[in-house]
């Protein structure tokens, strides 16, 4: 349940904020709600790669349809791949590159920070 409560904030993060603040500033977003959440690592690193990977792909393929531009043909051709659905696939992958490595930083941020109590006896 904490998975796919994580994947829909991290979906409606992204959905919402990527038209108003560039992708650096959405993998900041992601960070933070990694950090007041707390997940955990493996939550954090796919449920913030499948959103925002699933986020960029959808509405790649959203505007690719709904606007009919011959341009994801052409910058495909520059690039030297196949197709422009080839360059859509590319962009959900890097989506979920970012998404999922900003997530984790979240995560790992919040564990290094935690207090650790100092009177155990650590033996040896």
């Amino acid at each position: 349940m904490k998975f796919f409560g994580f994947l829909i904030l991290t979906i409606l993060i992204v959905v919402f904020a990527n038209p108003f603040i560039p992708y650096w500033g959405v993998m900041v977003a992601l960070a933070l709600l990694a950090i007041l959440l707390n997940p955990g690592n493996a939550i954090a690193f796919w449920g913030g790669g499948l959103g925002m990977g699933l986020s960029w792909l959808g509405l790649s393929l959203y505007l690719s349809i709904q606007t009919g531009s011959p341009l994801p043909e052409k910058i495909a051709s520059i690039f030297g791949v196949g197709s422009g659905t080839i360059l859509i696939g590319f962009t959900g992958f890097l989506g979920f590159l970012f998404g999922a490595f900003s997530s984790l930083t979240g995560s790992l941020f919040r564990k290094i920070t935690k207090k650790r109590p100092d009177n155990l006896y650590r033996g040896g």
